[in-house]
């Protein structure tokens, strides 16, 4: 399409119109003649332009001047005709210096987008790691990214553990896209120079290995191929970057494996392993240094999340110890209403129907809702211990008092039966004394069975049970009675106090002793209020707030109803009911049994006090049957 010139280093290739109009790697210079101009279509011509091109047009016979048919701004020359060799070399040399600024820059371009694409990248894999909390998903995260970006077949994960002077390195993850019915075992071993991991550990150095099986004689490191020879695989070439954290202290290794052109390639035989796999790139060194920064980063901070886990559960459960010391009576009940609930709400996530169908938790959630069940009744420890572990309605030190002055009574009994038998001999000798004594002795008799009586009936109207009426009036009978102490005074044989809390009408407290075990709730919430929960479990006050709550609002403490109850409290509030009525170490109440205590919550249920969806689920799913 161009005449040859004499002396000029110019490659003149005939094109064939118009599909192999394009640009290659080097700057390349169309020229132009008359019939070709018209022959190509203006945006086949603008599109090579585009891609790097240069373009000089020769003039017809008699054009002056660049045709109108050709915008200028796609010409880098015009030569008019006749052209000589000199016009025409200088022109496609100039050509040629355009498209070779042209060609370079759209390199720049393309390296500029790539770039951009690769930041990107790094971006949202970045965040990714970020919002990761789970440790062993995180480092699932860090090993699938990074396999996915440098498209290699295989790799594995390592990080360090043990103290200075005795790090060892854990084998923490394994992948490998051709061999994933390959098991993967952890293992330590030693930190130092001989593996290729440890290499990298020690030094903080990559390594950037073309070909595993032959690595140049004079390194301290050697491969270990028990993997491949146990499965088949072929380890070819390698990258083994340390990971480091912001301190620039190595905290991990990551190593990829068989880097490939196609990442969907299998390398099932050694001749695919030629076919498929290449070196590692210099720039994809420097994407996975980028990379290993990150999730040293986020390593190091879901190894510290997972710390303060362990951290906090180790507060909740001294908080649990700490409970149960002051109420011994209640031991494991927590335990048991928090694993009660979070199975409860695992099959609530789980249900296809119902009303809770498309009600889901997620592992935090579940979380929350463990700590708030754990930690529910924690504000106990705002209860006066008497009442707290009060197993009947007398206290003690109450009971005792009772029985001394019991014996007291008795024994002036005794006295005064002794007292009046010596005054009978004195005054009448033995005269008429049997018959004096039989009759004192009935008296006497009947006198210390009612005392006996009286204590009975102390004891019967003791237990924290719902008592017959007429129990009470027997009670309050003898109650009237006086004695005289010491001094000659006549006291009653109960206190006011004693016979207000003997007459006690169901379980062992009396209104303010009610009213103070069931502050516990506000304690538990003022006390968990205080903490500074992270936004997963900021909730957890609120959950253990409510726990006995009622949907008809006649709970305690703020008695609220219906959808002001959340979800998670009317399940741990179920959980707890049910352990309340089946626990058998309660001494004031005798334990029921788990069919009773069903029927009881059923009954408060009809009543329109406990979520009737709920409390289907927790018995269809029995899990009152797994917390025996």
């Amino acid at each position: 399409m161009a005449p040859a010139l004499e002396g000029a280093q110019v490659e003149v290739r005939e094109v064939r119109l118009p599909r192999d109009l394009t640009v290659d790697e080097r700057p390349t210079v169309l020229v132009l003649d008359a019939e070709s101009r018209s022959a190509l279509p203006l945006d086949a011509l603008r599109a090579f332009v585009d891609a790097g091109g240069a373009i000089v047009a020769l003039g017809r016979d008699g054009e002056p001047d660049v045709p109108a048919a050709i915008p200028s701004e796609l010409l880098s020359g015009f030569v008019r005709h006749p052209a000589g060799a000199r016009q025409l070399l200088v022109a496609v040399r100039s050509g040629y210096r355009e498209a070779a600024a042209r060609a370079e820059t759209a390199r720049a371009r393309a390296e500029a987008a790539s770039r951009g694409r690769e930041i990107g990248e790094l971006t949202r894999i970045g965040v990714a790691l970020g919002t990761e909390r789970d440790l062993d998903s995180l480092l699932d995260l860090i090993l699938t990214q990074a396999r996915r970006i440098t498209s290699s077949d295989a790799g594995s994960l390592y990080l360090i553990e043990g103290e200075p002077g005795q790090k060892r390195l854990r084998f923490r993850l394994a992948q490998t896209y051709s061999k994933p019915e390959a098991p993967f075992v952890q293992f330590t071993m030693p930190m130092d120079r001989t593996s290729l991991a440890g290499y990298a550990a020690v030094t903080g150095e990559p390594l950037v290995i073309d070909d595993a099986y032959f690595l140049p004689p004079d390194v301290e490191y050697t491969i270990n191929r028990s993997f491949d020879e146990r499965y088949g695989y072929r380890t070819k070439s390698m990258l083994v970057i340390p990971m480091k954290d912001h301190r620039e202290q190595v905290i991990g290794v990551l190593q990829l494996i068989n880097r490939k052109r196609n990442l969907e390639a299998m390398l099932a035989t050694p001749a695919e392993v030629e076919q498929h796999v290449v070196p590692f790139s210099k720039r994809t060194v420097e994407l996975v240094t980028a990379l290993a920064g990150q999730a040293a980063v986020a390593i190091e901070n879901g190894q510290l999340y997972r710390e303060i886990e362990r951290l906090f559960e180790g507060f909740v459960q001294a908080a649990v110890r700490a409970i149960e010391q002051r109420d011994p009576t209640t031991f494991g009940h927590s335990g048991r209403v928090a694993d009660m609930t979070v199975r409860l709400a695992t099959v609530v996530d789980q249900a296809a129907e119902g009303l809770y169908r498309s009600h889901k938790f997620t592992r935090e959630q579940l979380r929350e809702i463990r700590y708030a069940g754990l930690l529910h009744d924690f504000g106990k420890v705002g209860v006066r211990e008497q009442v707290l572990v009060k197993a009947k309605k007398l206290y003690p030190l109450q009971l005792e008092l009772i029985r001394q002055r019991h014996d007291f009574v008795r024994r002036s009994a005794e006295q005064e039966f002794w007292r009046k038998r010596a005054e009978f001999l004195e005054t009448h000798g033995r005269k008429g004394y049997e018959q004096f004594l039989r009759g004192l002795e009935q008296e006497h008799a009947h006198a210390l069975a009612e005392l006996d009586g009286f204590m009975a009936a102390v004891a019967r109207a003791n237990e924290p049970t719902v008592l017959p009426a007429k129990r009470f009036d027997e009670l309050l009978d003898l109650a009237g009675r006086t004695y005289a102490d010491l001094a000659g005074t006549a006291r009653p044989y109960l206190t006011d106090e004693e016979v207000r809390y003997l007459t006690i009408p169901k379980g062992s407290l009396d209104e303010t002793e009610r009213l103070e075990i069931e502050s516990h709730v506000n304690h538990t919430y003022n006390f968990l209020r205080e903490i500074p929960w992270t936004r997963e479990l900021q909730d957890i006050p609120l959950i253990a707030y409510g726990h006995h709550e009622k949907l008809d609002g006649r709970g305690y403490p703020r008695h609220v109803t219906g959808d002001a109850i959340p979800i998670q409290t009317r399940m741990m509030t179920i959980s707890d009911i049910y352990d309340a009525l089946t626990a058998a170490d309660r001494p004031y109440k005798a334990a029921v049994v788990p069919a009773r205590a069903l029927d009881i919550m059923d009954e408060e249920v009809q009543a329109g006090q406990l979520d009737s969806e709920l409390f289907r689920l927790f018995v269809a799913a029995k899990l009152f049957e797994r917390n025996a």
